[in-house]
């Protein structure tokens, strides 16, 4: 309590190989993930919170830290003002970590171990840090924007698909000085895709639940949109039967499979099952379990309040050049434009891929919402307890 707390990115079993282990081994939860560090020490009353950076447990190189950083940054507004977090927030640089643990007579690399074993407690550095900052402060509105579309027979049963219609603004420059992170594929994909989806259920007419498409604001900032939707429902999570999130379409052409992120963890798996057959796509596991992008993206508000969301990508096993060009290509991406100026509009990009994608996003929708089946989490998932008691009115 008042302390300022350095502490590491990532879950303590991180490195296992398998996804066995107390914090599910290799896959990251969201645990492990930066929000819950700085929100667990807001809750143990740390005065500020540094995490250290470390690429293979962060799952991204401190490029996408520093453009992620940079520049103003929001919160959602809270009822106390903001009493309740910390001071300060901050990542720091894994060498500079060495450098305060060694003025500090520590070895960081064996406290890292340490920390990783179970039993570990926080080790009293006995330094004292000083922080200044020059702070604008400024209260800003942001649209969450929401489209409807009343059911025939169970209209009060609401089906809801996502997409985040922010991205980052002016970031850091590249090399020939483009400052502007434009967001071409994170994520004016996925809001082009909630449009027509919209569209394609106006066409087709209405199904028996209503469908609920919502474009939610600053997901670059922390899930905020969708945060304060979750927490203020326009209609009653408990009566929202579940949903499909879009963030970030492959413009890397057709893929033989697709990538479910979070597999396993809900009913809503038969349904993706069922769609992507009629595709003759396989639903897969993603190959990348550590990097926690199930905590990362809009989905992630309505399961942790227990409305069931499934949300995959377009594939790693190209239809053209396999496991190999699809490794190549997401490596291209991440590293040359994922947050950055290069993410923008190419005339070159292959949009098949997508539409394939966007036919399986149609069928889950409608599936769910020509149904009177009520999905949810299977036995044992994290999320299943707190959809139970919404469910039950408890």
């Amino acid at each position: 309590k008042g302390k300022t707390v350095v502490v590491m990115i990532n879950d303590p079993d991180f490195e296992n190989e398998g996804l066995d282990g107390p914090f599910g081994g290799k896959a990251m939860t969201y645990y492990g993930r930066w929000t819950y560090k700085y929100e667990e020490a807001a809750r143990q009353g740390a005065a500020a919170v540094l995490i250290i950076h470390d690429t293979s447990p962060a799952a991204y190189g401190w490029n996408v830290v520093n453009s992620s950083w940079t520049g103003t940054q929001f919160l959602a507004q809270s009822k106390d003002g903001g009493k309740s977090q910390t001071q300060a927030n901050g990542w720091i640089q894994k060498s500079v970590a060495k450098e305060i643990f060694a003025a500090a007579g520590q070895n960081l690399d064996k406290q890292m171990a340490a920390a990783k074993q179970k039993g570990f407690k926080a080790v009293p550095l006995n330094l004292t840090t000083s922080m200044n900052f020059e702070n604008d402060i400024a209260r800003k509105a942001s649209k969450n924007v929401i489209g409807v579309m009343k059911g025939t027979k169970r209209p009060d049963e609401y089906v809801l698909y996502t997409a985040h219609w922010d991205h980052l603004g002016r970031c850091t420059a590249a090399a020939d000085g483009d400052d502007i992170c434009n967001g071409a594929v994170d994520n004016a994909t996925g809001t082009a895709a909630l449009v027509a989806l919209a569209e394609g259920f106006a066409k087709a007419g209405a199904p028996e639940r209503s469908v609920v498409f919502l474009a939610v604001t600053a997901e670059e900032s922390g899930l905020l949109g969708s945060k304060f939707y979750a927490e203020n429902p326009i209609f009653p999570l408990s009566q929202t039967v579940g949903g499909v999130n879009m963030d970030a379409f492959s413009m890397s052409g057709p893929a033989k499979n697709l990538t479910v992120i979070g597999k396993g963890k809900s009913q809503l798996d038969l349904y993706l099952e069922a769609a992507a057959k009629s595709e003759g796509r396989t639903p897969e596991t993603e190959p990348t379990p550590e990097k926690g992008f199930y905590y990362r993206s809009d989905h992630f508000s309505f399961a942790k309040l227990g409305v069931p969301m499934v949300y995959f990508e377009g594939g790693d096993d190209l239809v053209t050049g396999g496991k190999a060009a699809a490794m190549a290509a997401a490596e291209d991406y991440e590293k040359n434009r994922y947050h950055a100026p290069g993410d923008e509009f190419d005339e070159k990009w292959d949009w098949s891929g997508v539409m394939s994608d966007l036919k399986l996003y149609y069928r889950i929708g409608r599936m769910l919402a020509m149904t009177d089946a009520w999905p949810n989490w299977n036995d044992g998932d994290e999320f299943r307890a707190v959809r139970d008691k919404s469910r039950n009115g408890k």
